[in-house]
């Protein structure tokens, strides 16, 4: 089952903002439950509340290293682009370096942008479209018909985690490595609305936001725990309407637990607060 974004219209300030943000992802194409047992004990008995449980597991491990994939399709043109930073999950902030792909002949064609992410907010900064280059631009997330699930080239990992919170019809699909480390593959779908109610203060608005801004709630994906519940990788798949239909893969994968992470929110001064072009 696939995911469908409403054409419906907000107010000036959010169409505004998430013009701004949805413009990134597409300028390239121009909690319960413990954590997973060993293998010895055989399959879960209860896959949903493992997979519901991640995102506190998450929060126990503190922070994380984290890299991102958004792979998106549209009139066979298919473009990722890639994000790596790290996310203090106790805190609920997190950074990444995102990077665009290049032309057609290999020539980068962006620069990479540094996103901030906080609770209800997303900094970035490079982020072109006649933006200074010097300053950073600041989107509310619960403005954001698609809680900034896909508007800023990279699903927020901390996000990502929450909205496991809403899985359903999970299947234990096996055992299997990720990055060297042996996990437990897990497959379902998770209901964007159910999340948002179950979510973390920080989280809530933006996974309410794209409750409301998806025509459907459902969202099918994979995850992949380790033996302490932790998310090691998950992916989810959405489709995006934005003058098309836009098929988007977003892949997630953390490692590296316990890796101090911090983030410094920019001075008011250096927010860019000036027109941003579509």
């Amino acid at each position: 089952m696939v995911v469908h974004q409403h054409r419906r219209r907000r107010g000036r300030a959010g169409e505004t903002l998430l013009a701004a943000g949805v413009s990134l992802a597409v300028v390239a194409m121009g909690g319960c439950g413990g954590p997973a047992r060993g293998s010895d004990d055989g399959p879960p008995p209860d896959p949903e509340a493992v997979v519901r449980g991640a995102a506190d597991a998450l929060t126990r491990a503190g922070s994380a290293r984290a890299r991102t994939a958004m792979e998106m399709a549209t009139g066979g043109t298919r473009v990722t682009i890639r994000g790596e930073g790290g996310v203090d999950f106790k805190n609920r902030m997190g950074q990444l370096l995102v990077m665009l792909p290049a032309d057609v002949k290999g020539k980068a064609e962006h620069r990479p942008i540094t996103e901030l992410l906080v609770p209800g907010a997303l900094y970035m900064k490079n982020r072109g479209a006649g933006v200074p280059a010097d300053k950073w631009v600041r989107v509310d997330t619960t403005t954001l018909a698609d809680g900034n699930l896909v508007t800023g080239g990279a699903t927020d990992p901390l996000v990502a985690a929450e909205l496991l919170r809403g899985a359903r019809e999970v299947t234990y699909v096996g055992e299997t490595e990720v990055a060297g480390t042996r996990v437990r593959h897990y497959r379902g779908t998770t209901d964007i609305a159910r999340a948002a109610r179950s979510a973390s203060e920080g989280v809530r608005g933006a996974l309410e936001a794209a409750a409301k801004g998806f025509s459907k709630d459902a969202v099918p994906f994979d995850a992949y725990l380790d033996a302490e519940g932790r998310l090691r990788k998950v992916r989810h798949r959405f489709t995006y309407v934005n003058n098309g239909v836009i098929d988007v893969s977003s892949t997630t994968l953390l490692y590296g637990f316990g890796t101090p992470v911090t983030v410094v929110l920019p001075p008011s001064g250096d927010i860019y607060a000036g027109k941003i072009a579509e």
